[in-house]
This record gives structure tokens, sequence and C-alpha cells, in this order.
């Protein structure tokens, strides 16, 4: 029966104790999910969604979401973990002491932000603390990459560490393991690399990085010939 009209009949009591209702906790329900965008979502219509978006609980700390950067026709797509304290204060993925190394990464290949790359992250708002995204919060935000990639239309997807590389390739496997080949997500080019951040700590690996750039930078040229 509804829980209303046993109220009403002043019968509740009697029904929790037989639990035919649930007992009320205070407890509130989280908030509905939003519907995955829509296949034929604009650039515009998805910014939108993402800023409204209460999927998972990283909204409750964000200052804002950070959608993505760059040309929405560019043949590079790199995409990352999550935004941190910086990005989270402007709004735009990469802009810290990372960002710069990218940008440092993507110029010793040829390529500048905003015009021939693209940069996302697996997740759009920052996890508390910038620690690793959980697959839940990855996977309420998957449609909006995907999304995102439909868009944009890159040729090649180069996946900033681990949690992109999990994300893109449904893998659990080390990030050693996935580096030199050619993977594939929905059809496209996936290449295998470190995180900028991660180089920053590791400064010896980011040789290995210059080389994943290396052989990224002729998959492409092999893609488009």
């Amino acid at each position: 029966m509804d829980p209303r009209a046993l109220k009403e009949l002043e019968l509740d009591a009697v029904a929790r104790l037989y639990k035919v209702i649930p007992v009320e906790t205070g407890i509130q329900t989280k908030a509905p999910v939003p519907p995955a965008p829509a296949p034929g979502a604009t650039w515009e219509e998805l910014r939108i969604q993402v800023a409204e978006c209460r999927a998972c609980d990283l909204c409750k700390q964000r200052k804002q979401a950070v959608f993505g950067v760059g040309a929405e026709n560019a043949p590079w797509l790199f995409v990352g973990e999550g935004p941190g304290a910086d990005e989270d204060e402007q709004g735009e993925p990469f802009v810290g002491q990372a960002g710069r190394l990218l940008d440092s990464m993507l110029a010793a290949i040829g390529c500048q932000r905003g015009r021939e790359v693209y940069i996302a992250n697996v997740v759009k708002c920052r996890p508390p603390g910038n620690r690793t995204p959980t697959h839940e919060e990855a996977a309420a935000c998957a449609p909006f990459l995907d999304r995102q990639i439909d868009l944009l239309g890159p040729r090649l997807i180069v996946a900033l560490g681990k949690t992109a590389a999990t994300r893109l390739l449904g893998t659990e496997a080390s990030l050693a393991s996935l580096r030199g080949r050619v993977h594939r997500y929905r059809g496209i080019p996936v290449v295998v690399t470190y995180h900028p951040a991660y180089l920053l700590r590791s400064l010896p690996e980011k040789a290995k990085a210059w080389e994943d750039l290396v052989f990224a930078r002729r998959t492409l040229q092999a893609a488009t010939a």
C-alpha cells in the first residue's frame, strides 16, 4: 500500500513493524542521474550539460566543471585523468605545472594547444585532494567524453596515464605493457603514455614519454596517409 495512505490511516507504525514499508532514516536519496547526452548534442549543448551535471558526488566540491579545450576539429585528442586545483580554479584542463610540461611535449612534436590538439579529461570535476577518480565517477562522465569524441572525430587519441588508459581501453593492465602499441577506441587509434604529473615526479621517464609521442606521430601519419 502507498506509505502516505498508511500514514493517513494511522497504520504506518504497524506497517513498519511488519516491514511492509521501510523505516524512514532521514537520509536523503541521491538526486536522479541526468540522462546521457543526446546523440545530436552540439558542443554548446554538451557544455551546458557538463556544467549542470550532478551524476556523482564530485559536483559537491567543485568550483566549476572543466569541459575541455582546443580546436573542435583537431586531429589529436589528449585525454588526461581529471582537473586539479588550478584547473578547478580556471576552468581549463592542464593549466598548472603539468600543463606547462604538456605544452612543451606538444611543441616537441610540432603541435600547439588550441590548434592541432584538443585536451579533455576522464572526469570533468576535481576529485577531492586530487585523488584518482573512482570507476563509478569515470562511468558517470563517460557519456560526456564519448560525445566529445563523436563531435571532434579525432584521428588519434593519446591516453595520458593509467586512469585514461583504463577508461578508454577497459583494462587494468600496467601502463608499461600498454605503451608502444596501437590500441583502438570506437575505431580510433589510441597510443598510451605517461601523465605529465607523473613525469614531474619521475624525470628519467621523460625519455620514454618522448618515444611514445614520436610513435604517436608516426601512427597519425600512417592513419592519414
